[in-house]
């Protein structure tokens, strides 16, 4: 607002400088979307690194007889770290109403890195018994903490930053750099595959990533040091209700939000888990082919995504949040069993990769939407709150459990074509909360 009355102050008294001033206005702008999606991005990077080495570590802390025995161990644990994320999302969320947006970021950033240490130091099942996967249970439960006050916070800043034309594009933005994330742990993974012996791998170069994550938890706070804050911009009452205020004020007032909330997240959260995070093991466990191979597949999954994410996020704001997500939702629906039959009937990196790259494309239509309307459906003083609940709750349930889900799936009907059918139900489910959201695009967010 100030830099827009200066210009038109200049402007009048006959001036140029109206264009350096617009310009700096733009570059102050992309320094702060930077600074939220980079350090999105960070935090993505530790929690993500986990399902590319489930199997390792399922090896190291989780032993069981069988593979599939094994890999419901693996999986259950990798969705432990979701079961936190609605309890993070509720107290980070209503701190970060109350407080402001980058406080609440600075705490999950730090929170995250604890996670990892945990992680990178813990020792394993041979060395200290059943302790050793209540550490890694434990470290799960504190990343998902935090992760679940990450996201409102970092996409609800991101929409107050965006204008009524741009919000589909940032949010668009904002998934970039999850997938980059992902990428990068994918990539951090194969090239350790690469160089590491088995032996070497298994014994301390799956902690690699982990201690990376370590490390990147001071440069996110540092990144976002100087962001504005948002909250300030808002009503007079803004920041201004008690914690147990911003949260009763949720439940008590957006009843019809959390629910279609809750059922728009379900789509998008199971397509995402299945075709990215669940491949790797998937590939090797199921498919029977290596390691590498389905890293491989994470790679092209997470590269097709930020790719698109961007153009998902335009069309959105083109024709609407709604009807992009409805498209797409229908579309995998009618793809994914014969994606599945696909792959299994020639299980090799020639039908692997482009089945990945197309399910992943169509997936990232569905979730970039999805993530927009989320903090669209509630007011400035609640936002973080209602956004952060209602995603963490869809993400834990029918994300960080789908890996799980799927692979019982498999085990009660003897069918590898499972993780299909559940992709299927959560689609046509999402698809039900469509009547009962506001798509905002264009419109003003407050």
């Amino acid at each position: 607002m100030e830099i827009s009355q200066g210009s038109a102050a200049l402007a009048h008294a006959g001036a140029e400088p109206v264009r350096p001033l617009a310009l700096a206005g733009k570059i102050k702008r992309a320094k702060a979307v930077a600074a939220i999606t980079i350090g999105n991005g960070l935090e993505y990077f530790e929690f993500t690194s986990y399902s590319f080495f489930a199997i390792i570590i399922g090896k190291l802390y989780f032993p069981a007889t069988g593979d599939i025995a094994q890999l419901l161990l693996v999986t259950a644990t990798f969705g432990i770290g979701f079961v936190a994320r609605p309890v993070g999302g509720l107290l980070l969320g209503a701190y970060a109403d109350r407080a402001g947006r980058k406080a609440a970021m600075t705490l999950t950033l730090q929170l995250m890195a604890l996670g990892s240490a945990m992680i990178v130091f813990a020792p394993t099942y041979a060395q200290i018994g059943l302790a050793a996967p209540a550490l890694i249970v434990a470290a799960r439960l504190i990343q998902g903490f935090a992760l679940g006050g990450e996201i409102g916070a970092s996409t609800s800043l991101l929409m107050e930053y965006a204008d009524d034309r741009s919000r589909g594009f940032y949010g668009g933005l904002q998934a970039v750099s999850q997938n980059l994330s992902a990428l990068l742990g994918a990539l951090t993974g194969l090239l350790l595959t690469a160089i590491l012996t088995t032996p070497s791998l298994e014994s301390w170069g799956w902690r690699i990533p982990f201690a990376i994550g370590l490390l990147m938890g001071p440069l996110g706070v540092f990144i976002r040091r100087n962001l504005h804050e948002t909250l300030d911009d808002g009503p007079a009452g803004a920041g201004k209700q008690t914690h147990g205020g911003v949260i009763r004020s949720v439940f008590a007032q957006h009843k019809k939000q959390i629910v279609a909330g809750i059922l728009l997240t379900m789509g998008s959260t199971a397509a995402i888990y299945i075709t990215l995070y669940y491949i790797p093991t998937y590939a090797t466990k199921i498919l029977h082919m290596s390691m590498s191979a389905g890293l491989a597949a994470a790679c092209v999954a997470a590269a097709v995504a930020a790719v698109v994410a961007p153009l998902a996020g335009k069309l959105s704001d083109r024709v609407g949040r709604k009807a992009v997500f409805g498209a797409f939702c229908m579309l995998l629906v009618l793809v994914i069993y014969p994606a599945f039959a696909i792959i299994n009937a020639h299980p090799s990196l020639n039908a692997l990769l482009p089945i990945i790259a197309l399910l992943s494309f169509l997936t990232t239509f569905i979730a970039v939407p999805s993530l927009v309307m989320l903090p669209e459906m509630f007011p400035r003083p609640v936002r973080v709150t209602g956004m952060s609940v209602v995603y963490c709750v869809g993400v834990s349930i029918f994300g960080g459990f789908a890996p799980f889900f799927a692979t019982e799936l498999m085990a009660l009907s003897g069918s590898n074509l499972a993780p299909s059918w559940y992709v299927i139900g959560c689609a046509v489910i999402a698809l039900l909360s469509l009547p009962l959201i506001q798509d905002k695009a264009g419109l003003p967010l407050d």
